[in-house]
């Protein structure tokens, strides 16, 4: 990758270079034997030459680089023979790519450096527990670099399997039957969940109410509406009946055929309403002794995330104050709150951003040293 950048940049300064050069000789250094056409011969294989170059390193970056999106990519094979446009296009991936290098490089010796110590082996398996209109698909992870990143550095990785949308119930069930399954396989007594959004409802629901209490070290829980989500309950209330049922229909439909057993689009995003959490919340406690600890973040502007998070952020940032395009920070928080997370610029963190949904290095905030971090306390706590 980082060779690519390299023959693109040379590609360029070789022809402003072989401009300037042109320019003198017809300018100031005139002779006679300069023929026209030993300057065309002469311009056309350093041309060829160049071509090669920019091409070779083109492809080298739109093959190999994960943060020049797929958008730069198109524009980059489309309008390399714009004048202007392709510099400014050129400039721009370079950039990214420079950047990313030095990312992935700085990981690389961090990792090296922490390696012996495996700063994530835990005493107890740690359980990535999805959130709704998901699942935990083999070929493209929920979680992103995330789990990788926890693996080089010691930890034992499980993931919930609980179905995409379905009610909080059913889910926790069978967060609980994947419990039970870890416990034995690995010859445990507990795990460490970590949860996403709605997964940390159902991870709750699940100690609380199913007898796991015992066989759960500890519950993180990130974005999570432990209070609800307002705008849901307006939005239920707008929008026709028949239109969300038809929704639901066609949702549920889809995922019967994506591995849900039981999907319930309905019951999924009421379980996730202010009115349906603060009954929630009555009922299911916390159980005593147990480490329970949140995490939140938020956008900082419509600009930090792709629809749909825009459009939420903008609605609930109206009524409810800041939020990370779906959740809340205030609902956000449940038992030991580590805070929230977010940069100092417009770009913020948002909903997606803390599962490295696009899989996107955001300055200041590193997501995959962010759960490295999570884990390595759970590890000093003797968990």
């Amino acid at each position: 990758m980082i060779g690519g950048y390299e023959l693109v940049t040379n590609a360029c300064v070789l022809f402003v270079v072989q401009g300037l050069v042109y320019l003198y000789i017809f300018i100031v250094y005139k002779r006679a034997s300069l023929t026209l056409i030993s300057l065309g011969i002469n311009a056309l294989v350093y041309l060829a030459a160049i071509f090669i170059l920019l091409w070779n390193g083109l492809l080298r970056i739109i093959l190999t680089s994960s943060q020049v999106g797929i958008v730069l990519k198109i524009s980059l094979f489309f309008t390399w023979w714009i004048p202007i446009l392709n510099i400014i296009i050129f400039w721009k991936c370079c950039h990214i790519v420079r950047r990313e290098y030095i990312f992935e490089i700085s990981k690389i010796e961090l990792n090296n450096q922490r390696r012996e110590s495996e700063i994530c082996k835990t005493k107890y398996p740690i359980l990535l527990v999805h959130g709704i209109f998901w699942r935990d698909w083999h070929f493209f992870n929920y979680w992103g670099r995330i789990p990788g990143e926890l693996i080089k550095n010691g930890a034992t990785i499980y993931y919930g399997n609980q179905q995409s949308a379905t009610t909080m119930e059913i889910c926790a069930n069978e967060l609980k039957e994947q419990i039970l399954q870890i416990i034995e396989k690995e010859k445990c007594e507990k795990v460490n969940i970590i949860a996403h959004s709605k997964g940390g409802i159902d991870a709750r629901y699940a100690i609380s109410c199913l007898g796991i209490d015992k066989n759960v070290a500890s519950l993180t829980t990130i974005g999570t509406p432990h209070n609800g989500c307002e705008f849901l309950d307006n939005l239920l209330e707008k929008l026709p009946d028949k239109f969300v049922r038809t929704l639901a229909k066609k949702y549920n439909s889809a995922y019967l055929r994506l591995g849900d057993k039981t999907p319930d689009f309905y019951s999924a995003i009421y379980d996730l309403t202010a009115s349906k959490c603060a009954e929630f919340n009555e009922k299911v406690l916390n159980k005593e002794g147990g480490v329970y600890q949140s995490v939140t973040s938020k956008m900082s502007s419509m600009f930090s995330a792709g629809f749909p998070l825009n459009i939420c952020y903008a609605i609930v940032s109206r009524k409810e104050g800041e939020n990370d395009g779906f959740v809340t920070v205030e609902s956000s928080k449940h038992g030991d709150y580590l805070g929230c997370y977010s940069t100092k610029g417009r770009r913020g963190v948002s909903h997606g951003d803390m599962i490295d949904l696009m899989r996107e290095n955001i300055p200041e905030f590193d997501v995959c040293e962010f759960y490295v971090d999570i884990v390595k306390k759970l590890k000093l706590k003797g968990l």
